[in-house]
C-alpha cells in the first residue's frame, strides 16, 4: 500500500443476479473482476490495486458499498467516471468520492452495514418483480416473524446460521437491529404487491448469514418452527442441528454501508 500513494475512494451499486458475488473467482463473472477489467482498460495499465469494503454472495445485489483504487501516480480518474460507467454496461455503477488519507483503513471503517431482504405472501405477484422479490405463495404470520427477527439482536455465536468454514474459528457477530416491516421503498418500480422486508443492521456478517436468518424467520412465520426452535440454535449453536438452507440470493440487497471514520484527504 505504501508504494501506492494515490488512493481514490468510490461508492458502488450493482445488480448481482448475473454475477458470482464480489470477489474474483477464476473463470467466473464477478463484480470485482468486471471492475478491474474496466479500470485496466481505462488506465492503460494494470499497476493498481482495487480493495472493496464488502464481499456479497453470488446473486446478491448492492445499493451502496465502497471500494478504493491504489495508484502509484496521480490520474484524473474523476474525469473518467462517466466513461467507466459506460463500459460497466449498466449493471454496475460507480461514483467518485475523492482522495483518501493514506492511513485510512476501508475494511475497518466499514463496520456498520444494512441488509434488506424483500419478500411477499401475495398469491399473485407480478412476474416483472421476480428478479428482486421472493414469493412465498403462502400466508405468513408477520407478528411471529417480527418476534423471531428480534431474537437475533445482540451479540451471538451464529455458527448455526451461516455456512461454516474450515479456516474460521470465530462465529460471534453483533446485530444492532433486526426487524420485519412493510417495505416503504423497494429496488424496483412499485407493482402493487404486499411487499415485506427483513432489515438487518450489524457490524459484520458471515457467509450466508442473513439468508439463513431469513429462512429461519420464514420457518417461524409459516408455522414450521416454534420460536423456541430458533432460540435453541442461537443458545446452543454446536448441537448438531440440521442445516438451514439459505433463502434465495436474489431477494437480498446490501442496502447501505456506513463509514465509521473520516477518510478524506484535504488537498492543498
Amino acid at each position: 500500500m505504501q508504494n501506492n500513494p494515490h488512493i481514490y475512494l468510490f461508492s458502488v451499486a450493482y445488480f448481482g443476479a448475473r454475477y458470482k458475488g464480489w470477489a474474483i473467482q477464476k473463470g467466473q463473472p464477478t463484480i470485482q473482476g468486471k471492475l478491474e477489467r474496466v479500470f485496466r482498460y481505462v488506465l492503460g495499465h494494470e499497476d493498481f490495486k482495487l480493495l472493496g469494503a464488502s464481499r456479497t454472495d453470488s446473486g446478491v445485489s448492492c445499493r451502496k458499498a465502497y471500494f478504493q483504487i491504489f495508484l502509484k501516480e496521480s490520474f484524473n480518474i474523476k474525469g473518467k467516471v462517466q466513461l467507466i460507467n459506460s463500459y460497466l454496461g449498466g449493471e454496475i455503477q460507480i461514483e467518485f468520492l475523492g482522495l483518501c488519507r493514506p492511513e485510512f483503513n476501508l475494511i475497518q471503517a466499514a463496520r456498520k452495514k444494512t441488509y434488506r431482504y424483500f419478500f411477499t405472501d401475495d398469491e399473485n405477484p407480478h412476474p416483472f418483480s421476480s428478479s428482486f422479490l421472493v414469493s412465498l405463495f403462502s400466508q405468513i404470520d408477520i407478528q411471529k416473524m417480527r418476534l423471531a427477527a428480534n431474537q437475533f439482536v445482540g451479540t451471538h455465536d451464529f455458527f448455526a446460521f451461516c455456512k461454516p468454514s474450515d479456516t474460521k474459528s470465530d462465529y460471534s457477530r453483533t446485530i444492532l437491529h433486526c426487524d420485519i416491516a412493510l417495505a416503504k421503498e423497494t429496488p424496483w418500480v412499485d407493482l402493487g404487491e404486499r411487499v415485506y422486508m427483513l432489515e438487518v443492521i450489524g457490524t459484520g456478517f458471515l457467509y450466508h448469514q442473513v439468508r439463513k436468518m431469513m429462512q429461519a424467520i420464514w420457518n417461524v412465520g409459516l408455522g414450521e418452527w416454534e420460536l423456541e426452535d430458533l432460540n435453541k440454535r442461537l443458545e446452543e449453536p454446536y448441537q448438531g442441528w440440521g442445516k438451514i438452507p439459505p433463502a434465495p440470493a436474489f431477494g437480498l440487497f446490501l442496502w447501505d454501508t456506513e463509514l465509521q471514520e473520516e477518510w478524506r484527504l484535504e488537498e492543498n
